[in-house]
C-alpha cells in the first residue's frame, strides 16, 4: 500500500470514529477513559499535536470542536451528566 492510500484510509477511519462517537453521546468521557484508556479530549489533544507537527497552529478549543462536532461548552451543556 502506498503512503497516500494509507493516509486516505487512516483519515476515513478517523472520520468514522468521530461519527461513531457523535452517535454515542450517551457514552461519557470517563466511561471511555475507564474502558479504553482514552476519551474525546485525548483525541482532540492528539489532533492538535498532529496539526502542530504539520506546521498548523490549532487552539485546544478548535481541536475539541472538530472532535466533538460543536463547541466543547455546548457539548458539555447538552450531553455531559
Amino acid at each position: 500500500m502506498d503512503h497516500t492510500t494509507r493516509t486516505e484510509i487512516e483519515a476515513a477511519t478517523f472520520r468514522r470514529l468521530l461519527e461513531h462517537l457523535d452517535s454515542r453521546k450517551d457514552v461519557q468521557n470517563i466511561d471511555l477513559m475507564n474502558l479504553a484508556g482514552f476519551c474525546r479530549n485525548c483525541l482532540s489533544n492528539w489532533y492538535r499535536a498532529a496539526a502542530e507537527d504539520a506546521g498548523v497552529t490549532l487552539a485546544d478549543a478548535e481541536a475539541r470542536e472538530i472532535v466533538y462536532g460543536m463547541p466543547y461548552a455546548e457539548w458539555k451543556q447538552h450531553h455531559q451528566r
